[in-house]
């Protein structure tokens, strides 16, 4: 395990990852910035700093563009791919920011409005990357939404919607929600992700912490497992059939829970971190795992740099 420090920095939220630029970009919330470092040498290139509350960061090495979901400013910011300088922005309401892309359509769906709108409900925005513009606003009864999975074999868009305490499914053609799941076994649900090998769906919870397994043919719970307290991020390594867990809480954690089946997973390894590193990020190609840790009385904010294991 390697560790960055990077002085300055007070929250992380989440990352962003550009692997023909060879860049890590890192949201900070509070400053606010988001800092860009080289995937190569972990070293720490620039901070980005035109910003009011950066949460996610999108390159599309191909467009030459970079997207950065900035809630607090309503809106989504366009960067230069290479000189990373601004060049344009795409309206939203306030407090965007979970985002999912569809790579057939080159679509982006970003969460916005609801709980800091003071609205009852929360908008998924349809964003061409292509073109930089909105084409349309979906809305769904919850003011929170707090992550998002895309279905490629069909029409399907995963939400979870924590302030109802379920998965919403949303069509991404008629462009309305067609279902909605209840989950049962824990409150809050946050991360989001799906294996579309098994339809299973795999959610985190706070309340307790939880990793709960859903079929996503039928919206039925299959089972539930206890975690890293306080999770903000979730990733599914399909390759290895594992998944990784970050919680905040207490000293700090990842669980690492392995698939043994479509129904079948458990814990086989709890990863100490430091308190609060809730957020992280894996990135397949390099088999590495970046964790952010927040700064702490006597400690200045990091990351940490895993290396996964076969």
């Amino acid at each position: 395990m390697q560790t960055i420090t990077v002085p300055g920095v007070r929250k992380w939220d989440h990352f962003g990852v550009d692997l023909k630029g060879n860049r890590l970009f890192a949201t900070s919330e509070e400053e606010p910035a988001v800092e860009v470092f080289d995937l190569r040498t972990n070293e720490h290139i620039r901070s980005l700093t035109d910003f009011k509350e950066p949460h996610n960061v999108l390159p599309f090495p191909e467009m030459k563009k970079i997207f950065v979901v900035d809630g607090e400013a309503s809106e989504i910011k366009i960067l230069d791919y290479d000189s990373l300088q601004l060049i344009g922005d795409i309206a939203l309401t306030i407090d965007a920011d979970p985002i999912v892309y569809d790579p057939a359509s080159k679509y982006l769906y970003v969460v916005n409005g609801g709980r800091e709108a003071h609205t009852p409900t929360c908008l998924i925005s349809v964003v061409d990357t292509v073109s930089g513009k909105k084409l349309a606003d979906m809305t769904l009864p919850t003011n929170r939404l707090e992550s998002m999975a895309i279905e490629k074999s069909g029409p399907r868009l995963f939400v979870n919607m924590t302030g109802i305490n379920s998965i919403g499914v949303v069509d991404r053609e008629k462009r309305a929600v067609i279902a909605t799941w209840p989950i049962t076994a824990a409150k809050e649900n946050v991360p989001l992700q799906y294996d579309e090998g098994t339809h299973r769906l795999f959610l985190a919870t706070r309340k307790p912490s939880k990793l709960i397994v859903v079929n996503a043919d039928n919206g039925k719970e299959v089972m539930s497992l206890d975690v890293a307290d306080y999770v903000d991020d979730l990733a599914y390594d399909a390759p290895h059939h594992r998944l990784y867990v970050p919680g905040g809480g207490g000293s700090g954690a990842v669980s690492v829970v392995a698939q043994r089946g479509a129904d079948k997973y458990e814990v086989v390894a709890t990863i100490p971190t430091k308190p609060g590193a809730k957020t992280a990020r894996y990135v397949p190609e390099l088999n590495k795992y970046y964790v952010g840790v927040p700064a702490k009385e006597g400690q200045p904010a990091q990351i940490l740099v895993y290396d996964v294991a076969p």
